[in-house]
Formats: structure tokens, sequence, C-alpha cells
């Protein structure tokens, strides 16, 4: 949905464009030439920077020599509400609260596309995928361990921030496959030593020995 408007927010031309966002730059001529016809020297596009079409808007704008400027989504929900006390989305609405924030200067130009900004993107998603890995995978070892071992969660008080902790368990799952009859018999001074080469190991000083010990005494209530 594309519409024109003037600086008060009054609607002067709307028209829906049915193709594709490299395809928009019929819309933009559309758009100038009913600004012109009213007697305006051309026009400001604005839109919702979502997905990432919004970035071929902007090269197709740019290329025309048209500003290009964004509305945040959150902006254009809140008036949404206000308006109609409601959070129903229509692009006839969205279309024309994005205009009014533009004129309200209420926008922001973005950033223009170039290799920096790809890159950053690209570490952005990468980023945001690894953390939701990262949670999920965490939360399966939680839930694991309050089943057969909740005695372990309560050994540190953060205990998946731990790296004593981490390692220590690292040594019970995987030199010992979760053997803990096994990491017993190792004993606690050689567990401290084991633990203490582990943290070492990944850029640590030394590891917490209170969280180690307490590890060890759970392996003796567990059994």
């Amino acid at each position: 949905m594309v519409v024109v408007t003037d600086h008060d927010s009054k609607v002067l031309a709307r028209k829906t464009f049915r193709c594709r966002a490299w395809d928009l730059g019929a819309a933009l001529y559309w758009a100038r030439d009913h600004a012109v016809r009213a007697g305006f020297a051309g026009v400001s596009v604005a839109c919702g920077p979502t997905g990432h079409r919004w970035r071929v808007l902007g090269q197709l704008a740019a290329d025309r020599g048209m500003s290009f400027v964004c509305a945040q989504p959150a902006m254009t929900a809140w008036p949404r509400r206000a308006e109609a006390l409601n959070s129903d989305k229509t692009n006839d609405k969205d279309a024309v609260l994005i205009a009014r924030l533009a004129t309200q200067l209420r926008c922001y130009a973005p950033e223009p596309v170039d290799e920096t900004w790809g890159r950053l993107r690209h570490l952005g998603a990468r980023r945001e995928h690894l953390i939701v890995g990262m949670v999920a995978q965490i939360q399966q070892i939680r839930a694991l361990l309050e089943c057969v071992w909740p005695t372990a969660l309560e050994t540190a008080r953060q205990p998946f921030r731990s790296r004593s902790w981490v390692v220590t368990m690292r040594v019970i799952c995987e030199r010992d496959h979760g053997d803990l009859a096994r990491t017993q018999r190792l004993g606690q001074a050689r567990l401290e030593s084991v633990v203490r080469s582990g943290v070492v190991r990944e850029g640590g000083q030394r590891p917490c020995l209170r969280i180690v010990r307490k590890l060890f005494t759970a392996l003796q209530e567990y059994n």
C-alpha cells in the first residue's frame, strides 16, 4: 500500500502495488507525479523497517534522488492503539500512520547500505541464533539434572555461568561418561587437580574449590 500525503497527513492519493520489492520504482514515480500535481516539488519516502525489503526500497529511492526515512514499528503501534483503541493492523492504516510520523519528524535516516552494514547484520543474526541455541541447551541440561541429580544445581548460585562448575561437570560427563561412582573413586584431591587443569586451558586462573568440593560431596550423597 502506497499513500501520498501532504504535511498535515491529508491523503492525496492511495494505491496498492502487487509486485516484487525491486519493481517498486514505478510506485515511487507514481507517488512523485501525484505530489507534483498537488503543487509539491517532490516526495520523501517513508516506510516501516521490517524484514529486509525496506533496504531495497531505500536503494530505489536513492537512485531517483528521493530522501528516505524509516519509522520504528513501535512508534507505529502506539498511535494505532490510541486512534482505534485496538491493535488492528492493516496496510491502509499503517501507511497513513507512517506518513504522519514522517511529517512530524518522528523518524530516522537509516545507515547507508554497504559492506560493513551487511557484515554487521550477518554477525548480529548469527549472534542471535547462537544465543537462542545456547539458552535452549542450558534449559535442556537443567531439566535433565532436575530429574536425575537436582543437588548438582544447588552447588553454585549460577551454575551455568560458573567455569568451575561447568568444567567439573565436563569431567563427570565426558571423562567418566556419567559414571558418578568412577568420579567418586577419583578422590577429591585428584578431581580438584583435573578441574584446575581444565579451568586453566579455558583461560581461567584457578577454579573455585568450594564449588568443586560441593559437587564432590553431591556425588557421595547421590550414591
